[in-house]
């Protein structure tokens, strides 16, 4: 996991998320080996015939052992849930990228490799102990730039980077029960504002952490609602067109998609869509618009 956050943090490295992603699987792989070991939890692959159990073995003989995925749906694993769908989104990601290049995914998926560093601490801590821990041997990683709020609204809206990734991202996220989606187990979300030191000796520190619960923390909650809001649901054009023939509109096809959304200049801003790498994708707050056109020119 050292490797992990190093190679994330290090400026020279073009494929941060990619090799994060990969290093930190392998990482909670030994870490489920070892545990499982510790407890006598047989964790490679065989087949059991009669009272022998005949062992599944690579080209070259050695055993073959349990994937992160296998080891996860274990019963007797100890990570809470939204430990599990963190680790469960790093799998589908590496899915995604493990086949074609990708760029500019860092920023829309740090929050959950935060998570996953923090929950790689606590668990090895707690289950190995306290000798293990490896939080005092890494420091914050330092950036050039503060952000903007162009910036800001750049990871909110996961523009410029991959299709296949941005749905995957909206798809896994949507997939989550509540309590698991706002875990910071799951995704480590910080509110973060430049801070002006009131007395000598706080500039010291670039990030000052509040204690949850604390009357700080209470205050910052009160005065700031801080939402992430899911992604909203992305239609392809030829998904509204089903979805207006479904509603009756029979006579509704691709040409009168296409003059409906130029005579509203429904693409002039991000209210009905957002253009995600080269492909448009349609909100569902646009079928209402061309619900209306479909009436108004008699498409039924």
């Amino acid at each position: 996991m050292l490797c992990a956050v190093q190679m994330y943090n290090n400026p020279a490295i073009t494929f941060k998320a990619e090799s994060f992603c990969v290093l930190a699987i392998i990482s909670w792989t030994y870490l489920c080996h070892a545990y499982y070991r510790e407890k006598k939890i047989e964790y490679h692959y065989f087949k059991q015939s009669g009272k022998k159990r005949l062992f599944d073995k690579t080209k070259y003989g050695a055993l073959k052992a349990w994937e992160l995925e296998r080891c996860l749906n274990e019963t007797q694993c100890p990570f809470n849930n939204p430990t599990k769908a963190n680790l469960r989104f790093l799998i589908g990601l590496r899915h995604e990228i493990e086949h074609q290049m990708t760029t500019k995914i860092d920023d829309a998926v740090s929050a959950k490799f935060q998570a996953c560093c923090i929950n790689y601490e606590q668990v090895i801590t707690k289950l190995f102990g306290k000798k293990y821990s490896i939080s005092n041997q890494l420091s914050m990683s330092i950036q050039f730039t503060s952000l903007s709020e162009p910036q800001i609204e750049m990871l909110k809206d996961l523009k410029g980077i991959p299709t296949n990734i941005a749905m995957f991202i909206d798809e896994f996220d949507k997939s989550l029960d509540e309590d698991i989606y706002k875990s910071t187990n799951y995704s480590y979300r910080i509110f973060y504002v430049p801070k002006i030191a009131n007395n000598q000796g706080q500039a010291d520190r670039v990030v000052t952490f509040i204690k949850e619960g604390s009357k700080e923390a209470d205050k910052i909650n009160t005065e700031y609602v801080l939402i992430k809001e899911r992604e909203k649901k992305k239609l392809l054009p030829g998904d509204i067109v089903r979805i207006m023939k479904d509603n009756g509109f029979a006579k509704m096809n691709m040409h009168h998609f296409v003059q409906c959304w130029k005579s509203n200049n429904a693409k002039r801003d991000n209210t009905y869509g957002v253009k995600v790498a080269k492909t448009w994708y349609w909100y569902e707050s646009f079928i209402p618009v061309v619900e209306k056109y479909c009436m108004d020119n008699d498409l039924r």
